[in-house]
């Protein structure tokens, strides 16, 4: 579920919404390596951070941002969204409105939902592109774990994700992303024990 691209110089790297703090962070470091000179955190409450951030998801990361030293004139935000497809409609309005027609982007998600993001705005962003990849930690599957999450947790969000990988293309919501046979057998062998 991983791309591994290899950045380039962006006009924009774009946070699309997330429970994990580790986004954040990963956007400012690419920030600071000098690839984009503008941070556009997109995110309301999702499934998984309603009643649990205390602020928008967009809004949490850019304060993040904010201190680590992030300007505030390189962050925007958009704090309406709740899935993947509004964090794309729902930014591109944005931009449109403050007169920003960026071209190359850099998203930015969690590991296991690289693939998604760069299928569903590929699909949904509605100007042209001239260059797009998605960057994310290179955490372990341990990582993901914790005292409030737990593997079966962790299990239910990427298998979630996977299947919208598959279902998505056929709904318009995303571009159709190819799935080896090896990777379809290990997700059904993994579904039937969950």
């Amino acid at each position: 579920m991983q791309l591994d691209h290899k950045l380039q110089p962006a006009d924009c790297i774009f946070v699309m919404g997330s429970n994990d703090v580790r986004v954040a962070e990963h956007a400012v470091s690419l920030y600071n390596q000098g690839l984009a000179n503008k941070i556009l955190f997109s995110g309301g409450f999702g499934r998984l951070t309603e009643g649990v951030f205390e602020q928008s998801e967009a809004e949490l990361f850019a304060r993040i941002a904010l201190d680590l030293g992030v300007p505030s004139d390189a962050i925007i935000i958009e704090n309406q969204s709740s899935n993947s497809g509004e964090n794309v409609k729902f930014s591109f309005a944005l931009c449109q409105q403050q007169n920003l027609d960026f071209r190359r982007f850099i998203l930015v998600q969690k590991p296991y939902m690289e693939r998604r993001a760069y299928a569903t705005f590929v699909k949904q962003w509605p100007n042209p592109i001239d260059y797009v990849a998605v960057s994310s930690t290179k955490q372990s599957f341990s990582d993901y774990f914790s005292e409030e999450v737990d593997l079966f947790a962790v299990l239910e969000a990427m298998i979630g994700d996977f299947e919208r990988i598959k279902d998505y293309p056929a709904k318009g919501f995303q571009i159709e992303q190819p799935i080896p046979d090896q990777v379809e057998q290990a997700y059904q062998a993994i579904k039937a024990r969950i």
